[in-house]
């Protein structure tokens, strides 16, 4: 029985019937990155599938840019029940599904695909699993906070910035470097605001640009800071917010969860604000893939145990 590698390349995948076949338990989902060598999927599905008692297994895909079309529409012809879709085609996707939910279509972006007969059909768990994890570290909603999104302008922070809307949370502060973007997302997200509520005496909705001086006028009515970058994956990175700024009721979320302990988090605990990383998004994000794609319940705590024996 061949044991399975890594990392598949998409000349495997259209060998797949004759490659795949000796597989044990056969490999029916998959992750499309490129790199993608580094995902942690595979640690967390395959414990899932087995909790689950499914006779599949899930395996990562090697897919470059000018590959993407062809390796989505060979998934059906090679037995797989769908994907994961991460950097850099989660946009690319987005154009090329069948059908897509509401989420997905509102986020614009597709990061998990279920094969559907001859359809792929895309959806989002980007804002979804920010939602439950927010929920799960804090015991909090996001409808009920004032939330600063760091990093708005792009695909996390675009996501988050659409969940925190379309949650109708009490004031939602859009943070990028080029506050054009961030301009350009507020204004679209206006249409997503019922307006039943009253203004505070301060904006509900507001896009600003990354520096000390914006920043600061704008926490003292803020509850959740959401890290939407990369920054804090490497020691030597930017400080995200002036330490001497962050308060202690704030509640920090950095999407960042390599290294476990961010330079953010560091800062907020210091102070004496509770922080977490982004593994619990990592873990709801695959728990909702599982469920669109099994249409069932997911095994979050097999899945944990996964993640966290990674």
């Amino acid at each position: 029985m061949p044991t399975p590698k890594d990392v598949y390349t998409l000349s495997d995948l259209r060998n797949w019937t004759s490659l795949g076949k000796d597989l044990k338990p056969p490999a029916r989902l998959a992750v499309f990155g490129d790199p993608v060598e580094h995902s942690l999927s595979p640690q967390m599905h395959n414990p899932a599938l087995r909790a689950a008692d499914i006779d599949c297994q899930y395996i990562r895909l090697q897919i470059k840019a000018d590959e993407l079309v062809e390796a989505l529409r060979t998934l059906g012809k090679a037995g797989f029940i769908g994907t994961n879709v991460t950097i850099p085609h989660k946009s690319r996707v987005f154009a090329e599904v069948d059908e897509m939910t509401e989420v997905a279509r509102r986020i614009g972006a597709v990061n998990t695909v279920l094969v559907s007969g001859d359809k792929l059909l895309g959806h989002n768990t980007d804002g979804p699993g920010l939602k439950r994890a927010v929920r799960e570290e804090f015991s909090l909603d996001l409808e009920d906070m004032r939330v600063m999104i760091l990093g708005a302008g792009g695909g996390a922070g675009r996501a988050a910035s659409v969940q925190c809307a379309m949650d109708q949370c009490e004031r939602l502060v859009l943070v990028n470097r080029t506050v054009e973007k961030a301009e350009m997302l507020a204004e679209e997200l206006r249409n997503l605001d019922d307006n039943t509520r009253l203004e505070g005496p301060a904006a509900r909705l507001e896009a600003i640009p990354w520096n000390a001086n914006a920043i600061e006028k704008e926490l003292g009515q803020i509850d959740l800071i959401v890290n939407c970058t990369n920054i804090g994956m490497n020691p030597v990175d930017p400080e995200l917010i002036p330490q001497r700024l962050l308060q202690p009721h704030h509640l920090i979320y950095d999407m960042v969860y390599s290294p476990p302990r961010t330079r953010l988090m560091a800062a907020a605990e210091s102070v004496g604000a509770k922080a977490t990383n982004g593994m619990s998004m990592l873990l709801w994000q695959g728990a909702l893939a599982f469920e669109f794609w099994f249409s069932r319940e997911a095994p979050v705590e097999a899945m944990r145990r996964g993640l966290m024996q990674s």
